[in-house]
């Protein structure tokens, strides 16, 4: 569990992440900023979520 928490505390706002491999903790809300407000984008095989507060991005 302890490895788990450190892949949540230390969030690049600037890369996007697989949700396969950082599912959220919280179901529908942001892991950095607990916002439940999201855009989303689709095209070339992708789904790609992203917060409207702090921008953090997962594709699913």
């Amino acid at each position: 569990m302890e490895n788990n928490e450190d892949k949540y505390a230390n969030l690049d706002l600037n890369k996007v992440y697989e949700y396969v491999d950082l599912p959220d903790r919280i179901s529908g809300r942001c892991d950095h900023c607990g916002n439940a407000r999201f855009k989303t984008k689709v095209g070339n095989g992708q789904y790609l979520r992203k917060c409207t507060t702090c921008g953090l991005t997962k594709n699913l």
